[in-house]
């Protein structure tokens, strides 16, 4: 009889155990996420500076280029468009680059500070933990992405030969692959936090990392020009850049079409940068990094 009350017993204590762990993972997500939104609401100026960025870059930058610069009929334009339109897309694709290397920033002064160590210790899988950071950060990227959307939309009636307002239809269209490109972009913060030490050095990745990830890219012209001019090194530099990817996504998805080449190359580069983020903050990994240094 003991035999049969334990084996009675033991189907209604899995559930159990799973609801649990179901309900520590929701809790984490939700400190974490609560975390990011409330650094993001107090910290005004940094959210204002990734929006005033790529807005300077629409109206000075586009006023002066845009007349140099001829757009050809090539996919997924189906009839010539102003340059403004056409920066667009690299204009979104910056707002989510950007972010996502502030968000390792983040990371690194929440490792200085300790935070870090703590996040860590929490009785989940570590790359649960970085998964939820990862997903907080994209979701600010995203919502950046759109109040961008709704400045550019506004100047339209201020500035009407200088911004460009979307088709409405792209709004809707657009949401997957901002997501899908936040991700990646933030996936490859999560990766430079692992390597970046000390605040300071940050600024060396801005100048290795985000202005050539951003300027070799069709972000700000076309592939085409490039192999035009006889840049060819620069036009195949752009073909591997995970950035360009991300902005021929946007660009596609705005006019309701879909980039399975693009798609492709962003999925697995968030996988690869994910995976190897995981690794770098695993605890062995870290210790072994520590016994190399003092010796």
């Amino acid at each position: 009889m003991t035999a049969q009350a334990t084996t009675d017993v033991l189907p209604t204590a899995r559930p159990a155990q799973k609801s649990s762990t179901a309900v520590h993972w929701l809790l984490a997500l939700k400190a974490i996420s609560q975390r990011e939104v409330g650094k993001f609401i107090r910290q005004r100026g940094r959210w204002a500076s990734a929006l005033v960025r790529p807005v300077l870059w629409l109206i000075v930058f586009a006023a002066g280029i845009g007349s140099l610069l001829g757009i050809s009929i090539t996919p997924p334009y189906q009839t010539y468009v102003t340059y403004q339109e056409y920066i667009m897309p690299g204009l979104l694709g910056i707002v989510l680059l950007f972010y996502g290397m502030q968000s390792s920033l983040s990371m690194v002064y929440d490792r200085e500070m300790g935070m870090m160590r703590l996040l860590l210790t929490a009785p989940l899988p570590r790359w649960s933990l970085l998964l939820f950071k990862l997903l907080g950060a994209t979701f600010l990227s995203v919502l950046q992405a759109y109040i961008f959307l709704l400045i550019t939309y506004g100047f339209t009636f201020i500035f009407p030969r200088l911004t460009a307002a979307l088709p409405w239809s792209g709004w809707f269209y657009v949401l997957g692959p901002l997501f899908l490109g936040g991700m990646m972009l933030s996936a490859v913060g999560l990766l430079l936090s692992v390597y970046i030490r000390q605040l300071e050095n940050f600024a060396g990745a801005m100048n290795f990392v985000i202005f050539p990830m951003f300027f070799i890219s069709p972000a700000l012209y076309p592939l085409w020009k490039l192999r035009e001019v006889g840049a060819d090194v620069v036009f195949w530099g752009s073909q591997i850049n995970p950035f360009t990817h991300v902005t021929e996504l946007i660009r596609y998805a705005i006019y309701g079409q879909f980039n399975a080449v693009s798609f492709a190359v962003v999925i697995g580069v968030t996988l690869a940068c994910f995976v190897l983020a995981a690794v770098g903050y695993d605890p062995q990994r870290g210790m072994i990094q520590r016994i190399g240094r003092s010796n």
